[in-house]
């Protein structure tokens, strides 16, 4: 089956669609675009999307899967700068349960996602049974007790204390959910892509009325291949753990805008 199909009486020749091929797959020929190199195709979608005349479709992308775009930029400036700088990590959550459906909405998000090469990659678990989550908190505080030696763990007595005291939970924050994210272990680009999906579904959680959090002191003791936390998770054994965030509905909101340092830029030219 060939890669791209071209409806001729669309075509107009422009051009744009072999422009913008990140790959070099394709050529204009006499009869409008060509592939030359279908192999190199990394399914990112641009030929299809890009034409104004709807004239190229593409088999890894169909032109029947893409969403029109009604006007660009979808937002304005002053809106995105507001929605953009919303965004906190939450850290107190209400014992509610969400949804399963605002769940999914908020996972699906992700796949929207920029990955290296559009290789994608990255499968996800959503955690929501408090059991669970609880023996995941008291599994990572056993892993800090382990390294509390290692001068470079500086905050982990501080975590461990105050679990162990007042059975306050610093590693999970009472948080109602967890979402992993999973890669298979050959797959190099795993964590750069999680990062970057996880980026998405954190902003995207404040237009569902959701707060989210990294889980960082979980992360830490699954990248040191705990195998207790693995085992807990179920986790595939060709695959590993590649990120982990906390969601739930905010117990607090918050009234302004935090600022940041000041911005350090250099111009070159």
């Amino acid at each position: 089956m060939e890669l791209i199909k071209v409806n001729q009486s669309r075509c107009i020749k422009c051009g744009i669609c072999t422009k913008i091929c990140p790959s070099g797959v394709l050529c204009m020929g006499e009869n409008g675009p060509e592939a030359i190199n279908p192999q190199a195709c990394i399914a990112c979608g641009q030929c299809v999307a890009v034409c104004t005349h709807m004239a190229i479709d593409n088999m890894k992308t169909p032109l029947n899967n893409q969403t029109n775009l009604k006007e660009f930029p979808v937002i304005n400036a002053e809106t995105a700068q507001q929605f953009l700088r919303s965004r906190r990590s939450i850290r107190c959550y209400k014992n509610m349960d969400v949804p399963r459906d605002q769940l999914l909405k908020l996972v699906n998000i992700v796949r929207f996602a920029p990955t290296a090469s559009n290789l994608q990659g990255v499968s996800y678990i959503i955690v929501g049974d408090n059991k669970i989550l609880k023996k995941a908190t008291e599994i990572t505080i056993e892993w800090m007790e382990a390294q509390i030696e290692n001068p470079s763990h500086w905050s982990f007595p501080y975590h461990v204390r105050a679990y162990r005291d007042t059975g306050i939970d610093k590693i999970l924050r009472d948080a109602p959910y967890l979402i992993l994210a999973t890669a298979p272990k050959d797959f190099k680009n795993g964590r750069e892509n999680t990062i970057f999906s996880f980026a998405y579904l954190e902003l995207f959680a404040t237009t569902l009325g959701l707060g989210s959090c990294w889980a960082g002191l979980l992360e830490m003791c699954a990248f040191a291949n705990h195998y207790p936390l693995l085992e807990l998770f179920n986790i595939p054994k060709d695959k590993v753990l590649t990120g982990a965030v906390m969601v739930g509905y905010p117990q607090y909101s918050y009234k302004r805008l935090v600022d940041r340092n000041p911005l350090d830029v250099t111009w070159l030219g």
